[in-house]
Formats: structure tokens, sequence, C-alpha cells
């Protein structure tokens, strides 16, 4: 899942939230120099990773697009999967997306100094061109994609992908609709079993 996804899923808890947006920027241990709310947030990152890049559904949607982008199936799954959530915000959240994304975004200014550098950069460019609410649009997602590709490693190619997402619109959404429930749930499950460790 993308920032939106990750965000949405931590609760109500700030710390757990700022663990859970900057986890891709934390390596190995070193997320246990923070208080416990981030480290609980970053632990709840790996998890939704893990158990996303497992699932069957998932796994069809990254089917079909491996053959063209290989290992950055993944990534573009993450980011057409954060477009249906932005979309279809108000099946998933009782709060507008755009008092949620809002609330977020004061919390990430607000602690600053808690986010990696990486972030710390990245963070007025998103707020500035309000990534978390535009990804509901497809203009939104491939300027996304166009970014993940400038930093991709390898020519990915990334930047075309919106043309495979509106290819098979339908088929991609009614897996984001199947999965995402299942995340939701999974990730509730989780946050209660790290509050016990």
């Amino acid at each position: 899942m993308n920032f939106l996804a990750h965000i949405f899923l931590s609760g109500d808890d700030e710390e757990v939230m700022i663990g859970n947006f900057i986890a891709d920027a934390v390596k190995g241990k070193d997320y246990l120099g923070y208080s416990d709310g981030i480290i609980k947030g970053v632990r709840l990152h790996r998890r939704i990773d893990a158990f996303t890049d497992s699932h069957v559904v998932v796994g069809e949607s990254k089917r079909r697009l491996r053959p063209k982008y290989r290992k950055y199936a993944g990534v573009i799954v993450d980011m057409y999967y954060d477009h249906f959530l932005s979309k279809y915000w108000e099946n998933y959240s009782e709060v507008s997306l755009s008092q949620f994304v809002g609330n977020a975004y004061q919390v990430f200014q607000r602690r600053i100094d808690c986010l990696p550098s990486r972030i710390q950069l990245m963070l007025p460019h998103m707020i500035e061109f309000d990534w978390l609410k535009n990804y509901a649009h497809l203009e939104g997602i491939t300027g996304a994609l166009g970014g993940l590709s400038r930093r991709a490693r390898y020519d990915s190619g990334m930047e075309y992908a919106v043309s495979d997402l509106k290819q098979d619109y339908c088929k991609y959404k009614c897996e984001f609709e199947l999965f995402f429930p299942e995340l939701m749930n999974f990730s509730f499950q989780q946050q209660k079993e790290l509050d016990q460790t």
C-alpha cells in the first residue's frame, strides 16, 4: 500500500500514524530509536506490507502488470489501490477525505522533527500538490508514478502505467474492493496485538 492507505490504517494515534508514514525511510532496526508509538507504527507498516505482498487478490493485480513492469508491478499496484481508496473514500471512512488529509498534514508539520530527513524534504511537496487527495484523479496518479519512475534505480516505465489502469480499470477496482476490507480488519487486529507486546 502507498501513503494514503498506510496513514488511514493507523487509526487515531498520531504517533502510530507518523511511524506508519515514515517506515519506508527507516531501515532495519533504526526505528528502535523512536518513541513507543512510532515504533508501533513502523512495525504495523511492515506487517501491512507483508500481508499485502502475500495476498492472492493483490497477486492477481500484480500478475497483470508483471510482464511489462517486472519488479515494479507491486509499486504500481500500491498506487492503483491508493487511487481507489482516495476516489471511493466515503465507502471506508465517516470522516471526509479533506478533513482526514488536512489533519494528517498538520500532524506531520507539527512533528516534522520526528521525520527522517528524506521525508522532511518530501513533505512540503506532498502538501503543496496535495498528493493524498489528488490520488483520486488519474492525473494525480500519473504524476506520482512519474516521480517514482524518476527515482527508480532502473528504467521502470512506471510513468506509463496509468494507461494499464485505464485498460483494466474495473478489474483493478474489483480486486481492491475485495482486498481492502480484509486489510482493514488485519490492520485493526495487528494494532491490538502490538499493544500487548
